[in-house]
């Protein structure tokens, strides 16, 4: 089983055959290292019975005509049946002049099996029979556990797969027809009902109802879905039927895409993958070394056929299994984890290097801050933002609409407003309960005489002020609001010993402004889209490892020269080129969530590698015979069993990681 190519293929170019072929292949394995360690385990049983060794253990004896004969011949079927896996991989390995796992356990049985061959027949020695048997019948145990822990790795994929449904109601005309969802293409209107997965991505163009879109997005609140709103192929359509015009079908739909990028990711190496694969090659050769000095020294104690048992013994326990298994299983697992909480990770390297970030800096508008204006402070009672909104009521202007918005958010009551007349560039100026206002700028306020206070001029806002028959009243500021998950995620980061900047297109005082209220370390202002890139340098060239956290539309440059670019907020638009992880919701705390998440992932690849190879420093020594003299020796058979030990161990570890809960 050359699981190795499977687990890290390279390229990206053909990843659809790669996909079917790596998926077909581990069910294919699965099932080969199931039936060939059956029957063999069947083969093995007479074979122990038959062996010299096993009946002086056990203090019983059964002998007959031919029974050496017989053995040979089971054991001969045990090495050619049960070991072929081994012996293909070994030739696969020595071709690419990669030798490794497959080269030792071939190597092993081999030299076990021509050493008893000639026992029995030329040299009359001990054979080796039921120690290659229950080799090979531990080997195969071991790779079959290991080809269905791989197996279940593309669980993620088949888990998404699921999400889009079977089959959808094509409107055509007054009639709906029942047609397989891989069959729509944009254009086409499908019907959804109540509590019904959405079959593609699409806009609503009849109907009003709740989506609940938390496999996708994780976003746990059902979203409020209406006429002209997009939804997403997979989601689950709440309580009332709509129809939906497919916009996206097929390989370009958000699950598609989320798809492709979980499969691009469990394949794309990691650099502590490569170290697992170094240290593969390199146990071969410990294993070679020790197996030839092992030989050299007992034979030269005159211990021949003792030599000989110790060199097989070597090579079997340096295989390292667990080593090949150890860091894909923890990628498949935190890959599939981090797509259940929103989190796409198009790049394994950057993925483990977030980690390692001192710095993270967020693109202001629209990731720290909503993105729209909104009144966040009000000097003064009720009367001056029921007088404001009165008049600004029927306003296109985006600071007129955010004042009404806010005065009904707030239950109050807009009265009437008669004679409304906008004085161009200054404000709006109406009649409301027979009395004359005024609602503008510092200029309007000069113009009818009336004195502002120094309180209501605020640096960084916009401020409108609001008079009543020439008297001051109050004055209302406006601004593109903090989200309060920004707070929570600042904190949060700062909490982790990572510094916080804050990039925007804004003036210096709204920055300013910005940079206060959320307590992060530091910011560029005035910075144009094209600047961005260099602004990322400047933090680079101090030193720093940076994180670039935008929206990806102007931040592309950005996002690719920080060391790792995430884009926020993608909604369906998956396919953002230039980031390393894509975050699905808008919500900057789940930039900390992944740093969290990555540290988990690494800590659990680094826990697997001691397991994998610790055992081996001490168990090589071990089989060597480095304690003969206080009675200690470790058998093939015994050393098979502990390294398929260490394989379930760190498949076992892998696994609990899939318990993993954000912790915040």
């Amino acid at each position: 089983m050359e699981h190795r190519e499977h687990c890290h293929m390279h390229g990206k170019g053909h990843i659809h055959e790669h996909h079917a072929h790596a998926g077909h292949d581990h069910a294919h394995h699965v099932k080969e290292f199931r039936d060939r360690f059956f029957v063999s385990l069947l083969l093995t049983i007479p074979v122990l019975l038959l062996s010299d060794m096993i009946q002086m253990w056990f203090g019983f004896s059964i002998d007959f005509a031919f029974r050496k004969e017989i053995l040979t011949a089971l054991a001969t079927l045990i090495y050619i049946y049960g070991g072929w896996p081994f012996l293909r991989g070994a030739v696969d390995e020595v071709k690419k002049r990669q030798p490794g796992m497959m080269t030792l356990v071939a190597m092993a049985i081999s030299v076990a099996f021509i050493y008893s061959v000639l026992s029995v027949f030329v040299l009359g020695g001990r054979d080796f029979f039921w120690e290659l048997a229950t080799l090979v019948v531990v080997m195969l145990l071991g790779h079959w556990i290991e080809a269905k822990s791989v197996s279940g790795a593309s669980k993620a994929l088949e888990e998404l797969a699921k999400l889009i449904p079977k089959t959808a109601h094509l409107v055509r005309g007054e009639h709906t027809v029942d047609v397989p969802a891989s069959e729509l293409k944009p254009g086409d209107v499908v019907l959804v009902k109540p509590g019904e997965k959405i079959p593609a991505d699409g806009v609503i163009i009849e109907g009003e109802t709740h989506v609940d879109e938390s496999l996708l997005t994780g976003e746990s609140r059902p979203v409020h879905k209406k006429d002209g709103d997009e939804v997403i192929g997979g989601s689950v359509n709440g309580h009332a039927a709509i129809k939906v015009r497919v916009t996206k079908a097929g390989n370009d739909t958000y699950v598609a895409q989320m798809m492709r990028i979980v499969r691009e990711a469990q394949q794309s190496r990691t650099r502590t993958q490569d170290l697992a694969n170094r240290a593969a090659g390199l146990l071969f050769y410990v294993a070679l070394g020790s197996g030839v000095a092992t030989y050299t020294y007992w034979t030269a104690v005159g211990m021949p056929a003792f030599a000989l048992e110790r060199m097989v013994t070597v090579l079997v326990i340096a295989c390292p299994h667990a080593l090949g298994l150890a860091i894909p299983l923890v990628v498949a697992i935190s890959t599939a984890i981090s797509a259940r909480n929103g989190v796409l990770v198009r790049n394994r390297r950057a993925f483990e290097a977030v980690k390692d970030v001192d710095v993270v800096v967020f693109d202001k508008t629209g990731t720290l801050t909503e993105g729209k204006f909104g009144v966040v402070d009000v000097l003064g009672d009720e009367k001056v933002i029921r007088y404001a909104a009165a008049l600004e009521r029927g306003s296109e202007h985006v600071i007129g609409q955010a004042v009404v918005e806010h005065a009904r958010a707030q239950g109050i009551n807009i009265p009437e407003a008669r004679d409304v007349r906008a004085i161009p560039g200054k404000g709006i100026t109406g009649v409301v309960k027979g009395k004359q206002i005024y609602v503008g700028n510092e200029r309007l306020m000069k113009e009818i005489g009336v004195d502002i206070p120094e309180k209501a001029r605020v640096k960084g806002r916009t401020v409108i002020h609001v008079a009543e028959e020439g008297k001051y009243l109050g004055s209302i500021a406006l601004a593109d609001r903090v989200r309060e998950e920004s707070r929570e995620a600042v904190k949060l980061l700062k909490s982790m010993g990572k510094k916080v900047y804050m990039l925007t297109g804004d003036a210096e005082d709204v920055a300013a402004w910005v940079a206060k209220e959320l307590g992060i370390d530091g910011y560029f202002a005035e910075v144009l889209p094209d600047q961005k890139a260099e602004k990322i340098k400047e933090l680079q060239k101090k030193g720093y490892k940076v994180a670039m956290v935008g929206d990806g539309v102007n931040d592309a440059p950005a996002l690719v020269t920080a060391d790792v670019g995430i884009a926020i907020g993608a909604g369906t638009d998956v396919a953002i080129e230039s980031a390393d992880i894509v975050l699905v919701r808008n919500d900057p705390r789940d930039v900390a969530k992944i740093i969290d998440l990555s540290k988990k992932t690494y800590a659990k690849m680094v826990q697997n590698l001691w397991w994998a190879a610790g055992y081996n420093i001490v168990a090589i020594p071990l089989a060597a015979g480095i304690l003969y003299n206080y009675g200690i020796v470790l058998s093939p058979a015994v050393g098979a069993l502990l390294m398929s030990l260490s394989t379930v161990i760190v498949a076992v570890n892998a696994a609990t990681l899939s318990k993993y809960r954000p912790p915040f």
